[in-house]
């Protein structure tokens, strides 16, 4: 019988996974589901502080858009996360190990209304491109769970490209 004491010992990164993936197949979908993760997260926050600080004419529309959408990345965050644990590996370990796996910056300037929606469509269309060549890798590798997460997050990320668009035209 195991004791409490050495159950709490198991270290979370080491995790035996015989799903029909070998293990460096694994470990590569992993490294790119952090980049995956480090991009969510970052568009999650770059999104939410737009919310937080849109002003003018297309106040609400944009205040609307932006919660639906900073809410679906932060679910989005935590389905990515988990599938890199299911793969058998650890999480990136801070908010700063995720941004620095990210091609998106953060903002460090107030901008308006029209630039904040610009901004965001390029952050989109970057993850979508970023997305795009991720889950072929994934698929390339036989790991359908992966790539078709990452096809449902490129349905979401074009959507929101589209209903950006749409409301500063």
């Amino acid at each position: 019988m195991t004791s409490t004491a050495a159950v709490l010992r198991i270290k979370p990164d080491r995790v035996d996974v015989d799903t029909g993936l070998p293990k460096d197949a694994r470990e590569k979908i992993a490294s790119d589901l952090g980049q995956v993760l480090g991009e969510t997260y970052m568009l999650l926050v770059k999104t939410h502080v737009y919310h937080w600080n849109v002003v003018g004419p297309l106040f609400l529309s944009l205040h609307e858009l932006t919660e639906a959408q900073y809410n679906d990345l932060f679910k989005a965050s935590d389905e990515i996360a988990e599938r890199i644990r299911a793969l058998g590996f650890v999480t990136p370990l801070s908010f700063a190990a995720m941004a620095k796996k990210a091609d998106i910056a953060e903002e460090k300037t107030a901008s308006t209304a029209e630039d904040m929606v610009e901004q965001l469509v390029k952050d989109h269309e970057s993850i979508v491109r970023s997305f795009r060549t991720i889950a072929g890798n994934a698929e390339e590798h036989g790991d359908y769970v992966t790539h078709d997460l990452l096809v449902g997050r490129m349905e979401f990320h074009e959507k929101a490209i589209w209903m950006l668009r749409a409301i500063v035209a």
